[in-house]
């Protein structure tokens, strides 16, 4: 078989390379598909918390329950439909692409529903609960395969890696645009304040004592109703339920799954021998173990960075761009990080990356409440952003690469990989967003509240600074023991194309 591959490359003179070869517009399509995902997920991780409490007006414990319970469902989902996906037939579409096309109408209908009011008030803790796991078992059909895809769309180790800087572009661009809808439609009709005894709220330029219960928004002269806000958050679903379809279609219809013949499977293995076979292999527990605690760290600042913004920094009608910034920032470095890690390796990428965030989190906590300081710290924020985005994706197909050199006989596995490393952050997410959202609650928080307890505000403090920078560092420390580096990569690449 070598002897003929060697023969066939004399004959048609490097044709393997033209055939891994991906043109930008291949690359621009599959770079796309990623959007959902982040456009989506931005949405849910900034806004639903604030959305439950301030809104949909559930107590703290019942939005922290269903918190839990979506992300912990969702992070089961991931294996699951990663050991389908992996055992799914080959169809004249490919293996992945089908499961894309089929979830998309399923998961916009549930996404919009998530952020739907029901006029009944007794079973909504029910309603957002079942359509939240809902659209995260759809959107995991999508994502999944999506993300194993990386492995089908070209063997060259480089065209992978370009493929997924175009993704990650995208994908922190779908964070952007995730943002920019979200926050732009609701901050215009943000949920108006129920004064608590001694504030005084402005409004119409009149300074007035109001009766406890009486709706008023403080800084903006129409007063808002909490209808109006209602209304504001159907119409961005909408808009970003259409993102999601139009995406879908642009990869579908841009993308060629390959079936190589040098990806023949391995014999089929169930469900539980699969996570044997990952959770053996030392460099992907590692790199897993690593990521699980830095992408904590960003998940803990997401999800309450917009009620740290409205109460404990008073920005109440600002925090919509401050979020963009963020984003914004870590859209425009992300190009950065990628020549980054080509000149100095991914391993120092990650320590550079994900620590430089750590200063800024200091310092938006101990300086007082400043509007210019707030969007220098976002900006900052949104460079470790951009380094905690790219560089998990971009250092996952070395594992698998390095699992394939070691296990020549055992093929297939990638969507196991992949759906393994999505379950364990998201099962950690969904810990850290119950655990906050109850910590609000011991707290004393005030659903919809113009002003917070002090509890409350040292609380805010705890969850977007001093645990992000513990978890930050604890990743870090375990980055220290992953063992390969630029050498064995390079070495594992060589390997591999020997073997295929």
């Amino acid at each position: 078989t070598h002897k003929g591959m060697s023969q066939f490359h004399g004959s048609l003179g490097g044709s393997r390379e033209q055939k891994n070869r991906l043109s930008i517009c291949n690359k621009l399509c599959y770079a796309v598909g990623g959007a959902p995902y982040q456009i989506t997920g931005c949405a849910l991780g900034f806004f639903l918390q604030i959305y439950l409490l301030d809104v949909a007006q559930l107590d703290p414990f019942s939005a922290s329950i269903i918190l839990f319970v979506g992300r912990a469902w969702d992070a089961i989902t991931d294996p699951t439909i990663g050991f389908l996906v992996s055992r799914s037939p080959w169809t004249r579409f490919g293996r992945m692409l089908p499961w894309i096309v089929f979830s998309t109408p399923l998961a916009v209908v549930s996404y919009f529903l998530i952020w739907y009011v029901p006029v009944f008030e007794d079973g909504r803790v029910i309603w957002y609960l079942v359509f939240y796991c809902l659209f995260q078992t759809l959107q995991t059909c999508f994502h999944v395969p999506y993300s194993a895809l990386t492995m089908f769309i070209s063997e060259d180790q480089k065209e992978r890696d370009s493929a997924t800087a175009y993704r990650m572009t995208v994908e922190v661009l779908g964070t952007v645009i995730g943002t920019a809808v979200q926050g732009q439609i609701v901050g215009m009709a943000s949920a108006p304040c129920i004064p608590t005894p001694g504030d005084n709220v402005t409004v119409d330029g009149l300074n007035s004592s109001l009766l406890l219960g009486q709706e008023v928004n403080a800084t903006i002269t129409t007063v808002i109703t909490l209808d109006q806000t209602k209304t504001a958050y159907n119409v961005a679903s909408g808009a970003i339920c259409s993102i999601y379809v139009l995406c879908a279609v642009v990869l579908f219809f841009g993308v060629k799954e390959k079936k190589e013949s040098s990806r023949s499977r391995s014999q089929r293995m169930s469900f539980w021998q699969g996570i044997r076979l990952v959770m053996g292999h030392g460099p992907y527990v590692k790199l897993v173990m690593g990521f699980l605690f830095t992408s904590l760290a960003f998940m803990l600042l997401e999800g309450n960075f917009a009620l740290f913004c409205c109460y404990t920094l008073g920005l109440r009608n600002d925090f919509q761009n401050i979020l963009l910034v963020i984003m914004l920032a870590a859209m425009l470095t992300i190009p950065f990080w990628q020549w980054f890690l080509t000149k100095f390796g991914k391993k120092t990428a990650v320590y550079i990356g994900t620590s430089s965030v750590i200063p800024f989190m200091l310092l938006v906590v101990c300086v007082k409440s400043n509007l210019i300081i707030t969007y220098m710290v976002s900006f900052a924020a949104g460079v470790g952003v951009a380094a905690a985005f790219l560089l998990p994706w971009s250092m996952l197909p070395d594992v698998v690469d390095d699992f394939q050199v070691q296990n020549p006989e055992s093929q297939g596995h990638e969507a196991i990989f992949y759906s393994f490393y999505v379950f364990f952050t998201k099962f950690a997410s969904g810990i850290s967003l119950g655990i906050s959202t109850l910590s609000l609650d011991f707290a004393g928080y005030i659903t919809r509240g113009c002003t917070q307890p002090e509890n409350v505000d040292i609380t805010l403090k705890v969850l977007v600074s001093a645990a992000p920078i513990g978890l930050i560092l604890i990743g870090l420390v375990i980055f220290r023991s992953y063992p390969i580096d630029e050498e064995r990569r390079q070495g594992n690449r060589k390997l591999l194309q020997e073997q295929r």
